[in-house]
C-alpha cells in the first residue's frame, strides 16, 4: 500500500504558504497527500498585505472526523502546521482514530518568528501548542518558537552551540521524540539546523542567503516531511528540506515584484533529484 499523509493546516489562497505550499511538495515527493484545512484566508497574515479575510473550519472537524471513521480512511502519518488553539483536541482525536500502524507525527508549531507571536495568537497558545507536541515523532519548532514552547527568553542570535543544545533537551522533554531546531547558526554566512533524538546531536549547515521570504518554514517542513516518507534518516531529510529552502530562495531573488513568499515550484526539480 502506498503511503498517505494528511497534513492539518490553514489555506491562504494567495502568498505560497500552508497548504498551497504542503500539497505540491508532499504531492512531488511521491507521497498521497491528504488535507485537512483549519481556515481559509484570502492571503497570508504577514507585512505586504494591506488585509485579509479568515473564514474558520474548526467546526468541521469533528464532522470530517466522523465520515472518515464511517469510510475507513487512515493515515500513514500526520504534519500539522498553522492551526488554532480550538483545534489542538479535534486533531489529537484525529491522529488517534486514523492513525495507521506506526505512523508518524510531523508537528510545525507554526506561530512565531522574530522573536513574535503571529497576528492573531495569544499568550496562551503556546501552552496548546506545547500539548500537541507531546506524542509527535518530530517537532520542528524554529528558536522563536521554541523559546514560546519553552516560555523562556527569545535570545536572538546572541546564544552559544551549549544554549542550543540545552534547548533541545528541553525539547524532547515536552514529549517529542525528535526534536528538529531550524534557523540556527554558529557561523557568519551559515544557517542550518540542529537534530536531536533524546541522545545524540546532528547538525547541518547550508548557506546563508540575505533574504527572509514568508513561508520558507512551511517549505522546509513539507519538504523534510516528504523526505522522511520517502525512506531517509532525519538528519538527511533536515539536510534535503535546508538546501531545497535555499534553492527555492535563490528562484526568487533576481524578482523584486516577489515580496509575498518563495518561487519553491522552481526549485521541485532540485527536490526530487536529492530525493532520488
Amino acid at each position: 500500500m502506498d503511503k498517505r499523509l494528511l497534513t492539518i493546516q490553514d489555506i491562504s489562497c494567495v502568498g505560497q504558504c500552508s497548504l498551497t505550499v504542503a500539497l505540491p511538495i508532499i504531492s512531488a515527493c511521491g507521497i498521497e497527500t491528504a488535507i485537512l484545512p483549519g481556515s481559509v484566508l484570502s492571503n497570508h497574515t504577514a507585512p505586504g498585505f494591506s488585509a485579509w479575510t479568515f473564514h474558520d473550519l474548526t467546526d468541521e472537524m469533528p464532522k470530517i472526523l466522523s465520515q472518515w471513521k464511517k469510510e475507513d480512511i487512515t493515515f500513514d502519518a500526520f504534519y500539522t502546521g498553522y492551526v488554532s488553539k480550538g483545534q489542538v483536541k479535534y486533531i489529537q482525536d484525529i491522529m488517534e482514530q486514523t492513525a495507521r500502524e506506526n505512523a508518524l507525527r510531523i508537528v510545525d508549531p507554526a506561530m512565531a518568528d522574530n522573536g513574535k507571536l503571529y497576528a492573531g495568537f495569544d499568550a496562551d497558545f503556546p501552552k496548546e501548542m506545547a500539548r500537541l507536541c507531546q506524542g509527535a515523532d518530530f517537532i520542528l519548532p524554529n528558536l522563536t518558537e521554541a523559546s514560546y514552547l519553552l516560555d523562556i527568553p527569545y535570545k536572538g542570535e546572541d546564544y552559544t552551540q551549549n544554549y542550543i543544545e540545552n534547548v533541545c533537551k528541553d525539547l524532547y522533554k515536552l514529549g517529542a521524540k525528535n526534536v528538529i531546531l531550524t534557523g540556527v547558526s554558529f557561523e557568519k554566512g551559515k544557517l542550518g539546523v540542529a537534530v536531536y533524538n533524546g541522545a545524540t546531536f546532528d547538525y547541518y549547515f547550508t548557506e546563508r542567503l540575505n533574504a527572509s521570504l514568508h513561508g520558507t518554514g512551511d517549505i522546509y517542513s513539507s519538504a523534510f516531511a516528504g523526505a522522511l516518507l520517502n525512506g531517509k534518516s532525519p538528519i538527511i531529510a533536515a539536510s534535503i528540506a535546508a538546501d531545497f529552502v535555499v534553492e527555492s530562495i535563490k528562484h526568487t531573488l533576481s524578482d523584486k515584484d516577489h515580496w509575498y513568499g518563495a518561487k519553491f515550484e522552481k526549485a521541485i526539480p532540485y527536490l526530487i533529484s536529492k530525493l532520488n
